[in-house]
């Protein structure tokens, strides 16, 4: 007899868990809906059954998948001074990036990949960005930025950078987080 805990996932985690391994290593466009069943051990008639489409299997698994993507990067709000909450983003890129398994922000592989901004995957890769920007911009702003927005919307797209440079080379270098620091220090340095 099982216990739930020992229950195989239902179909439809299934397919979701498969999604995430093969479009995160291997792009969205290069597996088709074929190889999504072989891999998840279901059939196409039962993926159809619980997604409209591929498109859709692939936002579903963003948006599913997405928590725990984010889950380390994000320290709790009473850990360090802003600054330092802002530079664990970064040091936590590093720590992720040292795995032989980091492909780079899949948020930002997935939105590329397709190049449609209206896609619904685009659309929830899109909305996990803008939460990472608005947790830098909470930080910006209770060290006192003089501009916490712009300071977030820099921050991020060193983030971008570091990670696709990341995927590229394996981990992340020094420079990343000494830059980070440095955009955060001029960007709150009374003036």
């Amino acid at each position: 007899m099982t216990t739930d805990s020992e229950a195989k996932p239902r179909p439809r985690e299934r397919v979701l868990d498969a999604a995430a391994r093969l479009f995160v290593r291997e792009g969205v466009n290069a597996v088709g809906v074929d190889r999504l069943a072989q891999e998840a051990g279901v059939s196409k008639r039962s993926i159809y059954q619980h997604f409209d489409s591929k498109d859709a299997i692939v936002a579903t698994m963003l948006q599913e998948y997405g928590p725990a993507v984010v889950a380390g990067y994000f320290a709790p709000d009473d850990l360090g001074t802003p600054r330092e909450r802002a530079l664990h983003v970064f040091e936590a890129l590093h720590e992720a990036a040292a795995v032989s398994d980091f492909f780079g922000c899949p948020f930002v592989n997935v939105a590329t990949e397709l190049r449609d901004r209206e896609h619904p995957a685009a659309v929830v890769a899109r909305q996990y960005k803008d939460r990472l920007t608005e947790y830098f911009e909470r930080q910006a702003a209770a060290a006192g930025a003089v501009d916490p927005h712009l300071l977030a919307v820099q921050l991020t797209l060193l983030f971008d950078g570091a990670s696709a440079g990341a995927a590229m080379r394996g981990g992340t270098p020094d420079a990343a987080l000494d830059a980070a620091a440095q955009l955060f220090d001029a960007a709150v340095r009374p003036r």
